[in-house]
């Protein structure tokens, strides 16, 4: 069990909500996991009543949760998600989940460039690599994992498509990071994860390697759905999205170099992906 019961007056404490959104019109929360509704300025609607069948995680990224809460919800910064998953298990409701939120930018994943009208974000607070990158608590992960299950059970959201930011968007993010545990949200049910291969000694392919190995691996990863093009060199967009594929699925070793381990964990998944999805790009 990862929730525990010891920080009640932890929960209690007073959410920090931006001055600027005080007052807002409120919604009814589509989770009953939500504490608190945080109403967001940042959203619109999903391009062609397009339904969520994507889940996106995200840390903040900030050194506090009132900076984060105040750049979610506040008019002008342009960004937003769904709900914002705090250190101590509470879970906030930002945007609701027939809307559009404006978390995922610039990204895309099997194929689709509009993320944001296919998905529904969470961010979950963490200082993030610029400031330190804590572990995320056992409590907020339980929490995340709960949100999660409830939005796959309302949504039918299929396993491989629960995904984090630096998935999306190799190039700019690295977010949730090689410290989110997915491997325990895959084991309460949320996400398609499976145990990395061993790290070995052996060949690799790296930065400069070009040929068909190189090719074969780039449309591995686009299969899986990771945004690349197979022009068979192993070049910068290619090193950052095994980089990103890294994080997720062989987090102990994360340095956009595709050895032995990296290409038999992705093999792995695609082998366990549901004969119809892996047929069909990933959808």
């Amino acid at each position: 069990m990862f929730a525990s019961v010891s920080s009640d007056i932890k929960r209690r404490r007073p959410l920090p909500v931006p001055k600027a959104i005080v007052g807002m019109p409120t919604f009814v929360p589509d989770s009953s996991l939500v504490s608190d509704t945080v109403p967001s300025l940042n959203f619109g609607d999903r391009a062609k009543g397009r339904q969520p069948d994507m889940i996106v995680l995200h840390y903040t990224g900030m050194p506090d949760v009132e900076g984060a809460l105040a750049r979610l919800c506040t008019s002008g910064t342009e960004v937003s998600a769904h709900y914002v998953v705090l250190e101590d298990g509470r879970v906030v409701q930002c945007v609701q989940e027939s809307k559009r939120a404006w978390h995922a930018g610039v990204a895309s994943w099997a194929g689709e460039e509009d993320i944001n009208s296919c998905s529904i974000g969470i961010e979950i607070v963490n200082r993030g690599h610029d400031w330190g990158y804590p572990a995320f608590p056992l409590r907020q992960v339980a929490a995340v994992i709960a949100l999660c299950r409830g939005i796959i059970h309302r949504r039918d959201i299929p396993a491989h498509r629960i995904v984090g930011h630096s998935d999306v968007a190799p190039a700019r993010k690295k977010d949730p990071g090689e410290k989110f545990p997915w491997h325990s949200l895959a084991d309460s049910g949320v996400g398609h994860w499976i145990r990395p291969a061993p790290i070995v000694a052996g060949e690799v392919l790296k930065t400069g390697s070009e040929g068909d190995d190189v090719r074969a691996l780039q449309q591995s990863l686009a299969r899986y759905g990771y945004g690349i093009k197979a022009n068979g060199k192993f070049d910068t967009a290619t090193m950052e999205v095994v980089t990103a594929f890294q994080r997720h699925f062989r987090p102990a070793k994360v340095d956009g170099i595709a050895d032995q381990s990296t290409l038999t964990t992705l093999q792995a998944l695609l082998d366990s992906l549901p004969a119809q999805t892996a047929s069909n790009g990933i959808r």
